[in-house]
């Protein structure tokens, strides 16, 4: 159990960030709004969803209010317009994630649809003498297209077990990195335990064997520092929901020679260089993945997302969350009945801690919580393997952002309070 003065410390670490953020935290007009409104509101499922800025959010108004047309069909101004903020928000994603080329960014309308592109247009290609990796964290949609494929294929699916304190068990995963893998698909970031996976030195000895590795940086991209260069992923796919950007768009980065070989998932307008009546031929890099009216509002506010972030040091943001997070633990392993899960990870990674209390359902202190203002998350999380793995059916996630505060910690403990008061 931790000592007061380890508290106080806390405290103080997480007053100088909030100091450093402040202009991250008054960015966002619904939560200043309820908060201004004395309601007492506490965000704690930014795993789930972000909240919008001002900034992504006039963005997307004035897209629609001044530069909407069809993008890449029409020859006059305003078509060319829509065109050219399309265009140029590619290039912006592109250096947020430091990709090479912009060609190699394909937009999609999250992170699942980006996963089955991978799978159903290059994974397609493996068979029995080449498995398929994925570890027991995995979200179910980093789990269930590559075990759509296995099935499909024959390609065997395995998995990387986890150690007992929640780290991947690469040293217990017999022959992953061997001849007879095709293709590993692994989290960055955890979306229950927060844990933050040694993606780097995986890939390196991933590539000492040829193969391919695909990353899903959902719960890491806009939350702490990410480069497609500095990893050397093969593809790396994310939300931008998730990283204060509008709902219904999303992000596959592909190494060129890779997307060359991938065939696109969706078939339609705008992906064809020439339509004939029994072959066709699709265009060139990106735009033979994105058949269809692309989402020009979402990759505008996507682009307005980054904008804002590169307005902050990640670092400091990811610090700030963090001491969140040890704060959050620290209190709740002293209360009586709490179970965290994989705390010493959760520590040490980009804002997420999941827990159970004893006697008390998930869902009854998500209930409760809710009641008292404070919005957390109650389930499996889309992550039963995990689950499983734990032996439990369902825990509850916090998950923290930059704007959030001690006072929401303090409303969570208090949840709890009440949640065993009732349950008791």
């Amino acid at each position: 159990m931790n000592t007061q003065h380890g508290l106080d410390g806390q405290h103080n670490q997480i007053q100088s960030s909030i100091t450093g953020n402040a202009g991250f935290a008054d960015s966002f007009p619904l939560l200043k709004e309820l908060r201004s409104a004395g309601s007492g509101f506490h965000y704690l499922d930014n795993a789930a969803t972000t909240h919008k800025p001002e900034v992504v959010i006039n963005a997307i108004s004035d897209c629609y209010r001044h530069s909407y047309g069809p993008v890449h069909r029409g020859l006059y101004p305003l078509a060319e317009t829509a065109s050219g903020a399309y265009e140029q928000a590619r290039e912006r994603i592109a250096q947020f994630i430091g990709a090479p080329s912009a060609d190699e960014i394909i937009f999609t309308r999250s992170a699942t649809e980006a996963i089955n592109l991978v799978a159903r247009g290059w994974a397609n290609r493996l068979d029995e003498t080449k498995s398929i990796w994925v570890s027991r964290l995995e979200h179910h949609a980093n789990y269930l297209p590559w075990q759509s494929i296995s099935n499909d294929t024959g390609a065997p699916l395995k998995l990387i077990e986890l150690t007992a304190d929640g780290s991947l068990d690469l040293a217990g995963a017999e022959g992953l990195f061997s001849s007879a893998t095709g293709l590993i698909a692994i989290t960055l970031v955890s979306n229950v335990l927060g844990s933050i996976q040694p993606i780097q030195q995986l890939i390196a000895d991933a590539h000492a064997e040829g193969i391919v590795v695909l990353v899903d940086a959902s719960q890491a991209v806009g939350h702490i520092p990410v480069s497609v260069t500095e990893l050397k992923c093969d593809f790396l796919v994310f939300s931008g929901h998730k990283m204060y950007g509008p709902t219904g768009i999303g992000v596959l980065y592909g190494r060129r020679q890779l997307l060359d070989q991938t065939e696109p998932l969706l078939l339609g307008g705008g992906m064809v260089d020439w339509v004939g009546e029994y072959r066709s031929q699709w265009s060139e890099l990106p735009h033979k993945f994105e058949a269809g009216s692309p989402n020009l509002a979402g990759a505008v506010g996507l682009a307005a997302a980054t904008s804002f972030l590169s307005q902050f040091n990640l670092d400091d943001l990811h610090r700030h969350c963090r001491a969140l997070v040890r704060l959050t633990t620290d209190r709740l392993e002293s209360l009586p009945g709490i179970i965290v899960y994989a705390p010493e990870l959760a520590r040490q990674g980009s804002g997420i801690v999941s827990f159970s209390v004893a006697g008390v359902h998930p869902h009854d202190l998500a209930q409760i919580a809710g009641d008292m203002g404070v919005a957390l998350r109650a389930g499996h999380h889309c992550c039963q393997p995990l689950m499983t793995y734990f032996g439990v059916a369902a825990m509850v996630r916090v998950s923290f952002a930059p704007y959030n505060t001690e006072a929401d910690v303090d409303a969570l403990i208090a949840a709890i309070h009440q949640a065993q008061a009732v349950f008791a």
